[in-house]
């Protein structure tokens, strides 16, 4: 006698398509075991414990870390390639970028062998693709490998949702629908457009579009200048540009220290670029002969062979349709997210650039990882006040921790140990003579407050002072710490007896 039946989804590995097991209990303890197909066009739902949609830096985190705790995972992604706008038009191709201009332009060199040192006279824009190309191929294969091995199934096409827990993907095939626990929105940003500035892909660009350019210009106009059009500013003004960068603040890289900014300034105005600094953008044109002219709100008119348009970037959520998960963005496509980066909707997760400050790849990394720990239960610590910030600009900053205007407006005493590249031996080998290395701690305690460095391998040699910043070291640690000689990494002890010698004048 018949007594019950379990049904349990599966799905045939070679159609892809779900398979209904039918288990059928009778009395005597028997079970009959059979397969049940579907009917044609009947609606397939196929569920997986998460589902990503972005593969950028937050979204491969966040696939990875939800296999690693044994759940079932799908990543979305829009493009043919992995990677989203870091591997594919942003942090890898700009960094690629840099590293070929550093190289070609001879640019590291020229204090030792002269001004007109190059490692190549006439440097075109498939030199510097050539590179980024290369590089690019790689991480994608490095990426596609590390989400097969994690057991992580991919998906191609466009992401929407349906309700709270479906999605829809649409692609050239057709499209599906999806159900899953968690969902995780890692979809990134895009530059943001203005109807002041018309781009045309060729003289008027974004951030994405720079190997448009048919040649290298001899007149770069930048507008923006934040992170990435100071970087593109630095990086043309080595290959011999003149660059003009239009900002509408009365400085930049706000949230840096003004010590550093103010050298990098000076190494900008010392590579001939012009800083039209509280200026606005008006209008942009494009000339009969070919020229861009920008005019300014103050009626001043900057003209140039090229425009690159740096102002701001949007978030990708035009197509998510988030109102059917009842979820929304604000203007510039932002998703506001908890400490836990739990949006309105507690199992829908939101990380990366689609949140907001600081858009760096390395934070989006750590928040796809703690944001899917979180979400499925286990414990995760990550302090955002100790995560470093790295500019690639030429020369590159790099710090972490607090900069003096913090800790003057929260009145915390703190004293100031510099050490410049110049009186160090490596500096004087790798003929960078302008970096320096700055090192804030407290008066009192001399615990280390911040590590602010400008210079070649910034970004490099700042860790050392981050790991003594996290497990709340003194500036002592650095007078009686060896470090090899001759490195970079000697700016710290140098820094430190700086710091120390202004202490004893007060004792």
């Amino acid at each position: 006698m018949f007594q019950g039946a379990n049904d349990v989804r599966m799905v045939d590995e070679t159609t892809r398509h779900p398979i209904q097991y039918v288990t059928e209990v009778f009395s005597k303890g028997d079970v009959r075991i059979g397969l049940q197909y579907p009917n044609r066009g009947e609606s397939i739902m196929q569920t997986y414990d998460l589902i990503i949609i972005g593969s950028g830096p937050a979204g491969q985190r966040a696939a990875i870390q939800g296999a690693k705790l044994g759940k079932r995972v799908a990543l979305v992604e829009k493009r043919e390639a992995v990677g989203g706008a870091c591997i594919n038009t942003g942090t890898i191709p700009s960094k690629s970028m840099r590293e070929a201009v550093m190289h070609l332009s001879g640019y590291q060199y020229q204090s030792i062998y002269g001004m007109n040192y190059r490692v190549k006279d006439k440097i075109t824009v498939a030199d510097l693709s050539f590179r980024v190309q290369h590089v690019i191929k790689t991480e994608v294969d490095v990426t596609m490998a590390q989400l097969s091995r994690n057991g992580i199934e991919m998906m191609n096409g466009t992401a929407s949702f349906l309700d709270p827990h479906h999605i829809r993907i649409e692609n050239s095939r057709g499209q599906s629908e999806y159900e899953a626990g968690i969902i995780v929105i890692a979809t990134g940003t895009r530059p943001a457009q203005s109807p002041l500035v018309p781009l045309n892909n060729r003289t008027i660009i974004n951030s994405d579009q720079i190997f448009a350019l048919s040649s290298i210009p001899k007149t770069l106009i930048v507008v923006g200048g934040g992170v990435i059009g100071v970087e593109y500013t630095s990086m043309f003004a080595a290959l011999g540009v003149r660059v003009i960068l239009v900002e509408k603040q009365t400085r930049l890289l706000g949230f840096a220290d003004s010590e550093m900014v103010e050298a990098l300034c000076y190494h900008l105005r010392d590579n001939r670029v012009t800083l039209r600094l509280n200026e606005e953008v008006e209008s942009v044109e494009e000339m009969p002969d070919g020229t861009v002219v920008a005019n300014l709100q103050s009626k001043k008119k900057v003209s140039g062979d090229a425009l690159l348009y740096a102002v701001g970037r949007q978030g990708n959520v035009d197509e998510l349709n988030l109102a059917a998960a009842g979820l929304e963005a604000d203007s510039r496509g932002r998703i506001t997210v908890d400490s836990e980066y739990r949006t309105a909707q507690p199992h829908i997760l939101a990380v990366g650039d689609v949140i907001g400050f600081p858009s760096l790849a390395s934070v989006s990394m750590e928040q796809g990882r703690i944001a899917v720990g979180h979400a499925i239960g286990s414990t995760i610590s990550s302090n955002p006040a100790h995560y470093p910030y790295g500019i690639y600009t030429i020369p590159e900053i790099s710090f972490v921790g607090k900069t003096e205007e913090q800790l003057t407006d929260e009145d915390v005493p703190y004293e100031v140990g510099v050490a410049y590249y110049r009186e160090i031996a490596r500096g004087q080998i790798r003929g960078d003579t302008t970096g320096r290395l700055k090192l804030i701690f407290h008066r009192e305690t001399k615990e280390i407050l911040g590590v602010h460095i400008i210079g070649e391998g910034a970004s490099e040699i700042l860790h050392i002072g981050q790991a003594v910043l996290i497990l709340k070291g003194t500036i002592d640690y650095f007078v009686n710490t060896v470090f090899n000689y001759p490195t970079l990494t000697e700016c710290y002890k140098a820094a430190a007896f700086n710091g120390l010698n202004k202490l004893t004048r007060f004792n």
